[in-house]
């Protein structure tokens, strides 16, 4: 379908940076770009308790913010991480979604916020997430958890971290996750599927720079082979919690995430996927200005809600 006219307006006040321009950036210079776009800092949900602590990772303590609806303890939990292209993003970027998650679920969020490329490249974020979240699993109920009801979710960069965390806890015996939700996530080092070339520029997210983004979070080419870098590329999904995913009909990701669905309802992991169409990559975060927003993020909670 054409582009949602909210979706239109939206773009028209971003200044889209040319695929030259992203080429030449530093990451520093894209993360206080990225930080002052339009909305940002913008009207967030109130919740509850809002608490910054630091938990225990493989490199030092990990900044985490926990986000609870209510003072009611024995609350189930998602453990969230950030998109971002492994490179920009923090827990201030995502406040608002967290706190609407939060409300929506009726869960506790624990917002990660693990370790950025290029000055820690993969593995260093999987392995801070999958920490934090074995923390969470382990030791929750000191934040009001109910650490038998936990699950992960994130979007883009932290799609690719949710799904890769599920595979992890698969594969290293625990901890045992309820559900993942994944938002338009990573799945894959390739930029050739039908989505990339479709939408490879004029949508928020580029195809250039997502080249950008994986040469700073790989430290060679070779790792994107990596099941824990591209999740796609895992032998088997069998054993993996359940599934719900989100893809944006213009978003070069739409493709890869499409896959990683097929493939995790092909291994038999009950899998819900819903196409968003008429909105581009980042879309999730905007229910301030996009009613298919708010619809994507009651759907999620909805299904999510459903596993907890």
């Amino acid at each position: 379908m054409p582009l949602d006219p909210q979706a239109r307006a939206v773009l028209d006040q971003i200044p889209l940076l040319s695929d030259e321009v992203v080429l030449a950036l530093e990451p520093s210079v894209l993360r206080q770009a990225f930080g002052a776009m339009p909305g940002a800092g913008g009207p967030v949900e109130p919740v509850a308790r809002v608490e910054n602590r630091r938990l225990p990772g493989p490199a030092g303590e990990i900044p985490v913010r926990i986000y609870a609806p209510s003072q009611q303890r024995g609350l189930p939990a998602l453990v969230y991480f950030h998109g971002g292209g492994f490179v920009i993003c923090d827990l201030e970027t995502h406040d608002g979604t967290c706190r609407s998650l939060a409300n929506a679920i009726g869960c506790i969020v624990v917002s990660v916020e693990y370790r950025l490329a290029p000055e820690h490249k993969f593995p260093a974020g999987p392995e801070d997430c999958y920490a934090a979240t074995r923390w969470v699993a382990e030791k929750g109920a000191e934040i009001g958890v109910d650490t038998s009801r936990v699950c992960v979710g994130g979007d883009s960069a932290g799609g690719n971290l949710t799904a890769v965390v599920a595979l992890m806890a698969r594969d290293r015996g625990g901890p045992s996750l309820r559900h993942q939700l994944l938002i338009y996530p990573v799945a894959n080092h390739d930029f050739d599927t039908a989505s990339y070339l479709e939408n490879k520029e004029g949508y928020l997210l580029s195809r250039e720079m997502m080249r950008w983004f994986w040469n700073h979070y790989l430290a060679r080419p070779e790792d994107g082979r990596n099941p824990y870098a591209s999740p796609l590329r895992a032998a088997s999904f069998a054993g993996l919690p359940p599934a719900h995913v989100i893809t944006a009909e213009y978003d070069p990701l739409r493709d890869e995430g499409e896959a990683l669905a097929a493939r995790l309802a092909r291994d038999g992991v009950p899998t819900t996927q819903v196409r968003y169409d008429g909105v581009f990559h980042g879309f999730f975060a905007m229910t301030q200005a996009l009613d298919t927003a708010k619809r994507a993020v009651a759907e999620a909670a909805a299904a999510v809600r459903a596993k907890l």
